[in-house]
């Protein structure tokens, strides 16, 4: 009986990968700008699952590029240091002590374990950030938050040539200011502005949610940017979805052709977005 189970499994296995084909195909070539968001990161076992998840999409010819974020790293860290925050309007003044922590939080321990865990799995991952080869400067976005930056000028050589030699670049996302500062950059906006220099095909932005969903409650699964502009004024849209919409928006704006918010706690979340039929999340189109 056992024996049985596992021949359909297997033969269940089969099916979904000849039902993939036109999938692979499809983004044989393309690349993909991944936001992986602190939340979801989750255990260890997630994190190996979406690296795993990351070199088979570098396998089949996907050029996966990953953006992460670490807000609870940093705040654990914070405390841990007994470094006290202040806030303006709801959002953390990033001053020079600060600074140096979310540097070494991001570019260190948030930046590394996703490196090794793709490496874990086979991959060829390699680690930087947007002040790497001059990738991403950036301007003050509010001089009351300190040290908190928006990208003005993007260079994704860089990016394009780790591309070409089959690496997998993982990008703190931290910008480099013209005087020489060190800037904390909103990673959703990071990942944004990197996928709109590379002109990606598509941008994922994994986050805690299912996806943009209507005022019943309901995901919706395609949107084009005119209806997620009424949406946001209805109130439809509302907290913490307004800044990754606007991060969508955005990067259509900038060559970006789609972008889809997805729950990056679900398994293989980025596998069915781009490989199944019916995908997963919202996707959002410029039409």
């Amino acid at each position: 009986m056992k024996t049985q189970d596992m021949n359909r499994d297997w033969i269940s296995t089969a099916k979904t990968l000849n039902k993939a084909l036109p999938y692979l195909q499809r983004y044989a070539g393309a690349t993909v700008v991944i936001k992986l968001g602190g939340h979801a990161m989750g255990s260890d076992d997630a994190m190996d699952e979406f690296a795993r998840d990351v070199v088979l999409m570098r396998q089949v010819g996907v050029n996966p590029v990953i953006v992460h974020g670490g807000g609870p790293m940093i705040n654990a860290m914070l405390d841990r240091l007994q470094i006290k925050s202040e806030f303006v309007h709801g959002k953390r003044v990033t001053d020079a002590a600060t600074m140096e922590v979310v540097e070494m939080v991001l570019s260190g321990l948030v930046n590394k374990r996703i490196v090794q865990s793709i490496n874990r799995q086979g991959g060829r991952a390699i680690g930087l950030s947007g002040k790497d080869a001059g990738l991403m400067t950036c301007t003050q976005t509010n001089p009351e938050l300190g040290f908190v930056g928006t990208p003005a000028e993007m260079n994704p050589r860089v990016l394009r040539d780790l591309g070409n030699e089959e690496y997998i670049p993982v990008i703190a996302p931290l910008g480099a200011g013209r005087n020489g500062e060190t800037f904390n950059v909103n990673g959703d906006t990071a990942a944004g502005a990197v996928a709109a220099a590379l002109k990606a095909d598509r941008l994922l932005l994994l986050t805690d949610v299912a996806g943009v969903k209507n005022a019943s409650g309901e995901v919706l699964t395609e949107l084009t940017a005119a209806q997620i502009r009424t949406m946001t004024k209805e109130g439809t849209i509302a907290g913490g979805m307004i800044p990754k919409t606007e991060t969508a928006l955005d990067a259509l704006e900038g060559g970006v052709r789609a972008a889809v918010i997805l729950d990056g706690r679900a398994p293989n979340a980025c596998l069915l977005e781009l490989f199944t039929e019916h995908g997963a999340g919202s996707i959002i189109r410029s039409e």
